[in-house]
């Protein structure tokens, strides 16, 4: 269920006979991102949007294919039940993601995600990538 939408439902009491009408709304916690510095902030489904888009950045990939991995990564998490995610785990699922649809992707984000400090950090990224079938 995306934002702003609610299920109307229409109601009738057993007692009085009278029709009305509800809407309901699903209601999830509260998610806090846990920050390397440890430092905890609430979960931004814009941010995470941004840092996919700037991965993608002339891409051959709609908006619309972003838009969907982003909104599967984020019912993945409002689905796990926690309240409280790392940004690890945020990176790791967004790497799994762009891994599967576009490899060059895939590279640009994990070396911010993962803080490439050298070339071999590049290879080996690479060769994870190739060695997987997905080039």
């Amino acid at each position: 269920m995306e934002d702003h939408i609610a299920i109307r439902r229409r109601r009738f009491c057993t007692a009085c006979g009278s029709r009305f009408t509800t809407f309901e709304r699903v209601e999830l916690c509260e998610i806090s991102v846990l920050k390397n510095s440890g430092d905890r902030v609430p979960f931004n489904r814009d941010k995470l949007s941004r840092s996919i888009h700037t991965a993608m950045r002339k891409r051959p990939m709609s908006t619309e294919q972003i838009e969907r991995m982003v909104s599967a990564i984020v019912r993945k998490i409002e689905t796990s039940g926690e309240t409280e995610i790392t940004t690890k785990d945020i990176g790791a699922m967004v790497c799994e993601s762009l891994k599967e649809l576009d490899a060059v992707a895939y590279i640009r984000f994990a070396s911010v995600y993962a803080d490439f400090a050298s070339i071999q950090d590049f290879r080996d990224a690479i060769m994870k990538v190739e060695s997987s079938g997905d080039q």
